[in-house]
């Protein structure tokens, strides 16, 4: 392996980035599936599934919607909107034997849970598919991972639920919803698209979007928390603004030689991969990019205005976000702030977040982490101090402040001026606003 290639993968990696009624009626003339699909969902004793929570009007919608298209369909609703609770409803009506998939190790144990508690399951029936362990049962809950294999336990059911199904349309993934038997499948998703474009692929693997609402829709509804975003605007140092140019002048002048031979192929950034395997210039183009992106999102004026807005919401709880752990560590060493990366070990991650919702802490910074897969516990305010160009990553974040709650909620965007960051914090909000609703 050449020996730039470790560094070549990091710089990749940086930048490719009325209800009971209403669901009854739904059920009539959408065909029964076979029944060895039920055969092992009746339990000791005769004893089923029984939802114990009553659905909020838009999910009874939603799995109305489903029903309509015949079992078959894409549900996009906001982080904490409750798309746990949709799936657990369509558990509730169907009585079949169900597949739920899941990116995560922390969300396989985090459905079983709530199964097990909200449909008032035995524990023993339902059963999960990773972290070492094998267990199937009734309703089975498995990592995209494992489902992935060639050996994997995904036939006989009749239900399948993808959770966060945008990582569905992956390569590795896909034959998951095609080796499926499944005749209902569900999709759950904040954020269908894709940097890919592959969305597509998603509908026709699991079905089309059957119903979205978007956080300001649930929010003006009084369903999910008020909520209001600022960017505020922060600068480099001079230091800062003279390395930032020079990187940049780099990147420029060598887009403005080879930005005709790049273009040709109709595939612009994936022609500058390429190259910058065996291309000295566009690999050191590529470093010069990076790095010069590095500096606008950890700008050194950035921790200065996080504290600001700490001291401004001194007895409020607080997560802040950043796209990278360089910054997560040092706003944690300058503003003694608790902080999670992927680096923090399970049980450390386990007390930290057990401690944020307590209120032993009431602080908290992370890294891409707490973006999607763990069920993190409510704050009233994010400070986003760097972040990427996608719509995804802002409605995740956002989606961890708008809970229901009294209080107005409030989402901080550190943007550093004169810097690439500025366009690319515009794409992500016309992005993140020009999604169909």
């Amino acid at each position: 392996m050449p020996a730039h290639q470790h560094e070549l993968d990091e710089l990749f990696d940086a930048l490719a980035d009325e209800q009971e009624q209403l669901l009854d009626a739904t059920l009539d003339g959408v065909e029964a599936p076979p029944q060895e699909y039920a055969d092992d969902i009746d339990l000791a004793g005769g004893f089923r599934p029984k939802l114990a929570l009553e659905p909020r009007p838009y999910q009874a919608e939603a799995l109305a919607a489903w029903f309509n298209a015949s079992g078959r369909g894409t549900v996009i609703l906001p982080t904490g909107a409750g798309k746990t609770m949709l799936a657990l409803m369509a558990i509730d009506k169907l009585k079949l034997r169900t597949l739920i998939v899941v990116p995560t190790i922390e969300l396989l144990h985090q459905w079983r849970s709530a199964v097990i508690e909200r449909l008032g399951l035995p524990p023993d029936k339902v059963g999960v598919v990773g972290d070492g362990r094998r267990e199937l049962r009734p309703i089975t809950v498995i990592t995209y991972a494992s489902a992935s294999m060639p050996d994997a336990p995904i036939g006989g059911f009749g239900l399948l639920i993808c959770d966060e199904a945008h990582h569905l349309p992956a390569p590795g993934h896909r034959i998951i919803a095609e080796r499926s038997g499944a005749p209902y499948r569900l999709g759950l998703t904040a954020t269908p698209e894709r940097s890919d474009g592959q969305e597509e692929a998603l509908y026709s693997l699991l079905g089309a979007p059957v119903y979205r609402r978007t956080p300001e829709e649930l929010s003006a509804e009084g369903h999910l928390a008020r909520f209001k975003e600022k960017r505020l605007y922060v600068d480099l140092s001079p230091e800062e603004a003279i390395r930032y140019g020079t990187l940049m002048g780099e990147w420029k002048w060598f887009l403005a030689r080879k930005r005709g031979a790049l273009a040709r192929g109709g595939d612009f950034f994936g022609e500058l991969i390429r190259r910058s395997g065996n291309d000295p210039a566009a690999r050191s183009a590529l470093r010069a990019h990076h790095q010069a992106r590095m500096i606008a999102l950890n700008a050194e004026a950035k921790i200065a205005e996080t504290a600001k807005l700490l001291a401004k919401h001194r007895d409020e709880k607080v997560l802040i976000f950043s796209e990278y752990n360089l910054l997560v560590d040092r706003l944690s060493r300058a503003l003694a702030l608790p902080s999670l990366t992927y680096r923090t070990p399970p049980e450390e991650r386990r007390l930290t977040l057990e401690r944020f919702r307590s209120g032993a802490y009431s602080k908290l910074a992370a890294g891409r982490v707490l973006n999607e897969g763990v069920d993190v516990p409510d704050a009233s305010v994010a400070i986003v101090v760097s972040g990427n160009s996608t719509p995804r990553e802002h409605i995740q974040r956002l989606g961890r402040v708008i809970r229901p709650k009294a209080r107005e909620a409030v989402l901080y965007e550190l943007v550093t001026r004169y810097t690439s960051e500025v366009g690319a914090a515009r794409r992500r909000r016309k992005r993140a606003s020009a999604e169909p609703g």
